[in-house]
């Protein structure tokens, strides 16, 4: 089972996050976390940080162990580019791109299903049926309190009047009076 992960918008030129990532396709992904963080590079440490999130990926959402996991590829693509202008002679001036880079790396398992263990499934309670009578009790007693409330009526000017039932409309009001 293939495990992506993917970080974008790295300020750091692709040619150079490649200098970094070449060297890791095909290794085991703890061996790969172990020469990233002993890279003297400034996207080592970025791309630890999203090799380590792809492996947290691959054993919480998917259920795939650690130790069997190995790096099968890794992508360095264009990312953002801000384009800038440097001051030169006589009132010229040079173009300057500031590259940026997308990463995406892809784990896959050593042995297929090793060590596997189940996708955690969100598993419904079984309701009993004492609680489902109770639950039936609760609903008729506030069914009997809300039916008085909903044909109460009330009397405006006092005795002998029609019984107007009470309405109460809400009114937008910017401030409280």
């Amino acid at each position: 089972m293939k495990v992506h992960a993917t970080l974008t918008n790295l300020r750091v030129a692709p040619r150079k996050v490649r200098l970094t990532t070449h060297p890791l396709v095909g290794v085991d992904a703890r061996e790969a976390l172990l020469q990233l963080s002993k890279m003297v590079k400034k996207s080592s440490q970025p791309i630890y940080d999203l090799l380590k999130s792809a492996m947290a990926n691959a054993t919480n959402n998917n259920g795939l162990d650690e130790a069997n996991l190995y790096i099968l590829e890794i992508r360095v693509g264009d990312g953002l580019r801000l384009k800038r202008w440097l001051p030169r002679a006589f009132g010229r001036a040079t173009p300057l791109l500031r590259r940026g880079s997308n990463v995406t790396v892809i784990l896959e398992e050593k042995i297929e299903g090793k060590n596997r263990t189940a996708k955690k499934v969100a598993t419904e309670t079984v309701k009993t049926e004492a609680s489902k009578t109770l639950e039936t009790e609760e609903e008729q007693k506030t069914s009997q309190i809300m039916k008085p409330l909903e044909k109460k009526e009330v009397i405006r000017g006092g005795v002998g009047k029609k019984a107007i039932p009470k309405v109460v409309k809400k009114v937008f009001q910017r401030k409280s009076v």
